[in-house]
């Protein structure tokens, strides 16, 4: 094989787009991996562990082709990138009226927008707060999609919210479901009585796919940003969300989701909750708490008795001494999971760690130095996006650790998260059963058992198709759960199993 790299100077393209273009390439005959990405400094170092020889002249602001061959041609490769990149520039005509120019403007599209339209900002996140802020002081609502948007501007824009009676949703706002439509990464649910709110975006997709196995429906699910129950921001967009679906008629029950909340803003949401007519069941992560059961508490309110949440695959009961290792892409899947081991294992380090002694680099993320320890990520953490798509759209980032978890001796469970639904990867578990399958077999080749535990999340009317996903991960391997809670438990009782002598009696053995 022979790696070809070279920079692209002044070029762009969106991460999506690049993501679509390497997948192409790649599939191209004689081309044995393909990374075509904007040189940010996470693209570079993924390049770096791949191991691509990286011009140290790259700036972000150029376009980097990595090609390892594998009897194509280098013209042939490059042919194929150029002709990807030409494709996935044009764009179809528009159905309407072709003499009808977009809008080339945020301004210009909101004077022209409906009164109740939600406008939905999905830029870098250093150009984010200036489109949020037209959106706002034009008075309409905003769910802001961008992540790395600075704190003071979050603050910012939530202020001006506020003193116009608008929402702004975000930002990292990636879920949220308004007036039936599903905005973001979204599940196929159902209409019904139960409102959402929700400073989280996986956090919201666990708790409308167990409603929706349940049978229950939604009128709305409104994010708010991971940042919105933090010490800093206050709830702002909270208490605003709140008010709305209290005075929705259509809403009979809301549920408050919440990554793990700055208590003294959790108190004060909470007093706030109280003082609506619609009941409010909180679900705010922390120890003891779990979303499933909050759920549960939610749907016993409204009278629904659920069946056992559903599961497929062999159980894995024999556990053996070692770490978990948990690779995420929903950082409050990913927060749940670590609240739950630490009663039973202690400390998890992690890269959103619950603790600031327990925090690991993004880089070691990374390089693969993950050291001793049972060890959770969050792929989709801020500072693993800069230039990249989210991990439930490019899996790379975790499918790469997956394969150093499974060489690792150390490693005696691996715990994933799958998130269905419009905006994620058509098929996740197409790309995912053949990597946990080859990290199952490189264990039993060292002499030893690697139990694969998997999160599923989604509903049976997403286009990825529940059935099908769970059907293939089991296949593979992989033990599936629809309940994070659940999967945590029993990926952690199988190391805390491991870890406990067995115990023995006097006497003669029979």
């Amino acid at each position: 094989m022979t790696d070809h790299v070279h920079v692209r100077s002044g070029a762009y393209a969106d991460s999506v787009t690049l993501l679509q273009v390497s997948k192409r390439v790649a599939a191209t005959a004689g081309v044995s991996d393909a990374q075509v990405a904007m040189a940010t400094g996470l693209n570079l170092e993924t390049l770096a562990a791949m191991g691509f020889d990286v011009p140290a002249e790259a700036t972000p602001n150029d376009m980097v082709v990595a090609l390892r061959l594998d009897g194509a041609s280098l013209e042939e490769a490059l042919a194929a990138v150029d002709a990807a990149l030409a494709d996935a520039s044009r764009r179809p005509d528009s159905a309407g009226d072709s003499s009808v120019a977009p809008p080339r403007t945020t301004g210009s599209a909101l004077r022209d927008a409906p009164g109740d339209a939600v406008v939905l900002v999905s830029v870098p996140g250093a150009s984010a707060f200036v489109e949020a802020m037209d959106a706002v002081e034009a008075g309409h609502d905003v769910m802001l999609f961008s992540d790395n948007v600075p704190l003071e501007q979050e603050i910012a824009l939530k202020e001006a919210a506020a003193g116009r009676d608008v929402l702004v949703m975000g930002p990292d706002c990636g879920t949220a479901v308004v007036g039936g439509v599903g905005l973001g990464f979204a599940n196929v649910v159902q209409p019904g009585p139960v409102g959402v709110v929700a400073a989280s975006g996986t956090g919201t997709q666990q708790v409308l796919a167990l409603l929706d196995q349940a049978g229950v429906g939604v009128s709305a699910a409104l994010g708010v940003g991971g940042r919105d129950l933090s010490s800093a921001v206050g709830g702002r967009s909270t208490r605003t969300a709140l008010a709305r679906l209290d005075a929705d008629p259509s809403t009979t029950h809301v549920v408050l989701i919440s990554k793990p909340p700055a208590p003294e803003v959790a108190e004060a949401v909470s007093a706030y909750a109280e003082t609506l007519s619609v009941p409010v069941e909180t679900a705010l992560l922390a120890p003891g708490t779990d979303l499933t059961a909050r759920t549960e508490s939610l749907l016993a309110s409204l009278g629904v008795t659920p069946r056992p949440w559903r599961r497929w695959g062999e159980r894995e009961d024999a556990g053996r001494a070692g770490f978990v290792r948990g690779l995420f892409v929903g950082g409050t899947l990913c927060d749940e999971a670590m609240l739950i081991a630490t009663e039973v294992l202690g400390g998890i380090r992690s890269n959103i760690p619950l603790e600031a002694d327990l925090a690991l680099d993004p880089h070691a993320v990374l390089d693969g130095e993950l050291g001793e320890g049972h060890v959770m990520i969050d792929f989709g953490d801020d500072a693993l996006t800069v230039g990249r798509a989210h991990p439930m759209i490019d899996p790379t980032l975790r499918l790469a650790a997956l394969e150093r978890a499974a060489d690792d001796p150390a490693t005696a469970v691996v715990l994933l998260d799958v998130v269905l639904g419009h905006g994620a990867e058509p098929d996740p578990g197409g790309a995912l059963a053949p990597a946990i399958a080859a990290a199952r077999r490189a264990a039993a080749d060292q002499g030893r058992t690697l139990p694969v535990v998997v999160t599923l999340v989604g509903t049976t009317a997403d286009p990825q198709g529940l059935d099908n996903q769970a059907e293939v991960l089991a296949a593979a391997g992989a033990y599936v759960f629809t309940s994070n809670a659940e999967a945590t438990r029993h990926a952690v009782a199988l190391v805390a199993q491991a870890a406990v002598p067995t115990a023995t009696t006097s006497g003669d053995a029979r």
